[in-house]
């Protein structure tokens, strides 16, 4: 089986998320999303919600699962998993640098594990957790990006 994992903050997973992940599944088996926790960063949404929405999303999906990772490597989670490759979404140039960086520290960590990089459908490249939380805080309308369920819950974040 072949199997990979998605990291990344998902705060919240966006349909530009749910494409790349839709268009790794072609070429892999099982997909482990994995929900990171990065002490540098403030996050709107706990590691657990995180975990649970997108849990949510994918109830009765046996090729997708989703995991919090706050204490380890990715590239250490790949090996625990038997992933062989960590997928990455690139929305723009912009993007290319920084994700060579990671790739490039993963693989000195462990050169088994490959970086496979998505390009998401033109439609999303424009779309980031971000943008999506900053035009909801203006109650905006962020249908187009979320998933019903994921603008719920941000919606009712922002109300209480």
């Amino acid at each position: 089986m072949k199997t990979a994992i998605y990291p990344g903050s998902f705060d919240p997973f966006t349909n530009g998320h749910n494409d790349i992940l839709n268009r790794s599944l072609k070429i892999f088996d099982k997909v482990t999303i994995a929900v990171v926790k990065n002490s540098s960063k403030n996050y709107f949404f706990s590691l657990e919600e995180r975990v649970a929405m997108i849990n949510e999303l994918f109830v009765g999906h046996e090729n997708i699962e989703c995991i919090g990772l706050d204490s380890k490597l990715t590239v250490d989670l790949a090996d625990e998993l038997g992933a062989k490759a960590i997928i990455r979404g690139l929305r723009a140039v912009s993007d290319f640098e920084y994700e060579f960086q990671i790739a490039s520290i993963n693989r000195s960590q462990n050169s088994v594990v490959e970086s496979v990089f998505f390009t998401p459908d033109e439609k999303l490249s424009f779309i980031s957790s971000s943008m999506v939380k900053e035009l909801a805080s203006y109650k905006g309308n962020i249908s187009k990006f979320v998933h019903p369920n994921i603008e719920k819950s941000l919606k009712s974040k922002l109300e209480s």
